[in-house]
């Protein structure tokens, strides 16, 4: 398995526990995928560098885990299709 992780940001307008269901949401979608998440860092509300959808805000999420190769475009087609995250990356680390 490689080592992955994925920075994402959810809009600001959630009530808290909508936060929490969206990063077990992401978490589970990697766990069902015979994947392994090490560490869930959330960073919270900061402010954006530029303005996305007239929102100035969002809640940022850093998800360290390990998975198959192919598991990264599967959590890539998942959160082009939530309308809930702004912005999302997935990056191979280094062992």
């Amino acid at each position: 398995m490689n080592k992955y992780e994925s920075l994402y940001v959810i809009t600001p307008e959630l009530e808290d526990a909508d936060f929490q269901a969206v990063i077990e949401k992401f978490a589970g979608i990697i766990t069902a995928n015979k994947g392994e998440v090490e560490k869930i860092d959330q960073w919270g509300k900061r402010r954006l560098a530029y303005e996305i959808d007239y929102k100035t805000e969002g809640y940022y999420v850093l998800m360290l885990f390990q998975a198959p190769g192919e598991l990264p475009a599967e959590l890539e087609r998942n959160f082009k299709n939530d309308e809930r995250i702004m912005r999302f990356v997935v990056v191979r680390r280094e062992a």
